[in-house]
């Protein structure tokens, strides 16, 4: 249980405005939303806490179990990146689907079963650390455990996100040879689904990458983060248009650790550190979509600039 100021939010967000807004923009092939949803810090702002009592008090068990929905009245689509750690079950997902209404749209990052290469050096990883990992780009793996038990709710699924950490020389000694992969693998996906690659190698951001991404009609995803070039760089990078629909998340400021801004804007209320030309590059991601004619899908994250409610209305306000 939790209650008081800490998790209640006084401002002057206008939701109803900004689901106005969001829906206009959805209407004309631009989905934004968020990276997650179950921020306490948002009660009041997005969440309305009396919604999410129990016998008076505010209950984190029913917050959590039930506030996508209440995020669905304002947001066209959201983030899962809750799938990148484990192949989620049949009824895992009967019940995150039938938590919100069949309008919103979800994109979901591809277990990192599928993507790492070589498992980090880190305790969660127990035994596998450092060790490489047998199932990356497994394909008949992805079908089985991934996109077999969502294929009953993929009109509601905008767009599944490959995301690679960043290659050491050991795993690949160029981009020649992560291609060769890469090639091979998306050549081998089955249809149905909306697919996007996000690297995090900037090395790597050379014309056959996007030309290998553009032959198998999969989207290079935008994407602010620590060691990546901004986005308005990316933005300039030709042809980082590869298909008929464009991925953007806006994840971290430049320069900044996913650690340092955990410490910096927990619990996420507010946003605390303006990024003008983050928010310039996803005011011009629209624009060129709008003129392209292209859908877009742009998540959020809290990290970005410390609420991510926050950036958003900021972007697409008057």
């Amino acid at each position: 249980m939790a209650s008081g100021p800490l998790f209640e939010q006084a401002s002057s967000f206008d939701r109803h405005r900004l689901a106005q807004a969001l829906r206009a923009l959805a209407e004309e092939g631009i989905f934004i939303g968020t990276s997650s949803w179950k921020y306490e810090g948002w009660l009041g702002q997005i969440y309305t806490r009396e919604r999410y009592l129990v016998r008076g008090s505010f209950s984190l068990k029913k917050f959590q179990a039930e506030c996508l929905a209440e995020y669905a009245e304002i947001f066209p689509v959201v983030g899962g990146d809750f799938s990148f750690y484990q192949f989620p079950s049949r009824d895992y997902w009967r019940r995150l689907f039938a938590s919100a209404p069949e309008s919103l749209r979800f994109g979901l990052k591809v277990p990192e079963q599928i993507t790492v290469k070589m498992w980090p050096q880190h305790a969660r990883y127990g035994g596998q650390a450092g060790q490489p990992n047998p199932s990356f780009l497994n394909v008949e793996l992805l079908e089985a455990a991934f996109l077999e038990p969502l294929r009953p709710y993929r009109e509601r699924v905008a767009v599944l996100i490959f995301e690679f950490g960043a290659f050491s020389k050991q795993s690949y000694a160029s981009l020649q040879e992560f291609l060769r992969d890469l090639d091979r693998f998306l050549a081998a996906l089955p249809g149905g689904f909306r697919y996007s690659v996000e690297i995090r190698n900037p090395e790597y951001l050379r014309p056959e990458y996007f030309a290998c991404l553009r032959a198998r009609g999969v989207a290079h995803v935008l994407n602010a983060w620590t060691r990546m070039p901004e986005l308005e760089t990316q933005l300039r990078l030709h042809p980082v248009f590869t298909t008929d629909f464009t991925v953007c998340r806006a994840l971290l400021r430049r320069g900044r650790t996913y650690e340092e801004a955990v410490k910096l804007f927990t619990p996420y209320q507010q946003v605390k550190d303006p990024y003008p030309g983050g928010r310039r590059a996803l005011q011009q991601l629209m624009e060129a979509s709008r003129r392209d004619r292209r859908t877009a899908f742009i998540f959020v994250n809290n990290r970005f600039e410390g609420n991510a409610p926050g950036t958003i209305e900021a972007i697409v306000g008057p």
